[in-house]
């Protein structure tokens, strides 16, 4: 009886932590982030007009309407902040600059 106790146990144990390491996948430590390209403007959160951007460090920034150029253009850091929070990734102007 002793015998099966512990063969019980054992394998109870051997499958508990068998399906931990099933549970989730490994994290990727080597992946590169990718973020989320722009779909909506920054200012009124409204679809992007392509048409309609300013190039910013080096980032091209869309806007829905051109009303929304001027207010970004007064604080442009604190935009670009709320993007990058919100996992959206600007391209980049051409030229870089």
């Amino acid at each position: 009886m002793k015998k099966v106790t512990i063969t019980i146990l054992a394998l109870v144990m051997a499958f508990s932590l068998a399906g931990a390491g099933w549970a989730a996948p490994p994290p990727m430590m080597d992946a590169p982030q990718v973020g989320k390209t722009q779909v909506a403007c920054p200012v009124q959160h409204g679809k992007i007009n392509q048409d309609l951007y300013v190039d910013y460090k080096g980032q091209r920034i869309y806007f829905c309407c051109k009303d929304c150029i001027p207010i970004f253009n007064k604080n442009p850091e604190a935009y670009l902040k709320r993007m990058q929070q919100e996992g959206v990734i600007p391209e980049k102007s051409p030229g870089g600059k």
